[in-house]
């Protein structure tokens, strides 16, 4: 049976668990042929056979995505591979939380990083093709955090701040290409991002905060992207802000 997205070509950061792996998921189901990218490849390599093994197309490359030179390369093997790119999910990211105040600086650098400057890079590499094809859909992934601030993320939130500000900037210089973009938001999801935060207090602060309410599932979220990705050319679905219905921050 045809899907919404037969024959379209969707590059996936950040795959190899979470939003991203459902993400790849979810766009399979309608027919897309996945690129999915991540730093740890035998995770990737057991998503693509997964998705293979259901009769989909998948592409793991294995990318650190904080090294120019390597989000340059992911987005050029995909497009020699496939001849095209149509979406570009831009999802990898790290929420590492802790005051600002004593905070292990090494903490900001790794977020701003991979979380501003590794879109950054891959939005950067992929824009050329998708100017060239006068078509292409760009979702970045951002967060509650990039609507609100609170104490003990604040460097998270300035990252997915940055963002949600670069994406409408962007918006507003490719949309006569016939370019979409959309941000996605999502509040508390039950994913493994906790277990990278360093800060043992916020660490526990984070995971008593996530298991006072029922939070979103990976798919929850797959389930916006498909929905933004999936509208008529005519429609740029610009900002999805999705919360578990008993978060109230």
């Amino acid at each position: 049976m045809a899907g919404k997205l037969d024959n379209k070509v969707a590059i996936i950061t950040g795959a190899s668990s979470g939003i991203g792996e459902a993400t790849a998921i979810a766009l399979f189901a309608e027919k897309a042929k996945v690129a999915i990218a991540a730093r740890r490849g035998e995770l990737l390599d057991k998503l693509a056979q997964r998705i293979e093994a259901s009769g989909g197309e998948a592409l793991p490359i294995v990318a650190d995505l904080t090294d120019e030179t390597q989000a340059i390369n992911l987005v050029q093997k995909v497009h020699a591979h496939y001849g095209r790119v149509d979406i570009l999910i831009n999802n990898a990211g790290l929420a590492l939380a802790g005051d600002i105040d004593g905070a292990d600086t090494l903490d900001w650098r790794r977020m701003i990083d991979i979380n501003l400057l590794g879109v950054l890079y891959v939005t950067h590499a992929t824009l050329p093709i998708f100017k060239a094809q006068k078509a292409g859909h760009i979702v970045n992934i951002s967060s509650v955090a990039g609507r609100t601030a609170r104490a003990g993320i604040g460097v998270y939130n300035l990252t997915k701040w940055g963002i949600n500000g670069f994406s409408e900037a962007l918006r507003q210089e490719v949309y006569k290409d016939n370019i979409r973009v959309t941000i996605v938001e999502p509040g508390m999801v039950d994913t493994e991002i906790d277990t990278h935060i360093t800060d043992a207090i916020a660490k526990q602060r984070t995971i008593e905060r996530r298991n006072s309410i029922a939070p979103l599932q990976s798919e929850d979220v797959a389930a916006a992207i498909v929905y933004a990705v999936t509208q008529p050319q005519r429609v740029n679905v610009n900002e999805i802000l999705i919360r578990p219905t008993e978060q109230g921050w």
